[in-house]
């Protein structure tokens, strides 16, 4: 288990956009796959995008594609998401993950070891 602690979830309205972080440990970056996943009151947990821990490769969900950006910043240790053109729908509860093995990518949440506590995003309309 990784401490992972994410800020910069909000209120914001159909359209705008937020940046989540995601402070992790030095030792993560550049060995684990690190992503978002999110979960909305009533639905079922999903992958929002994840990125490669050479940061080279990145795989977005379909819904969020062309809209999100997942990157990372090695020498402040933090990982980001870029939320732009937010709707309604992307409202829940966003958590930052770090894969259970070194050097592997995944998009499955059993992929993923570790888990932050979470940071609310709420995109009214």
């Amino acid at each position: 288990q990784v401490q992972l602690a994410e800020s910069g979830g909000g209120l914001v309205q159909a359209g705008g956009s937020l940046r989540l972080s995601c402070a992790a440990p030095g030792p993560i970056f550049g060995r684990y796959t690190m992503g978002w996943f999110r979960q909305a009151p009533g639905k079922e947990r999903e992958a929002v995008a994840v990125i490669s821990w050479s940061g080279r490769d990145t795989v977005y969900a379909p819904s969020v594609k062309g809209r999100f950006t997942i990157s990372r910043d090695d020498t402040r240790n933090i990982l980001f998401l870029q939320m732009n053109s937010l709707k309604p729908d992307d409202s829940a509860a966003y958590y930052c993950v770090v894969h259970r093995r070194t050097f592997e990518l995944g998009f499955e949440s059993t992929d993923f070891g570790s888990w932050g506590p979470g940071t609310q995003v709420t995109v009214s309309s």
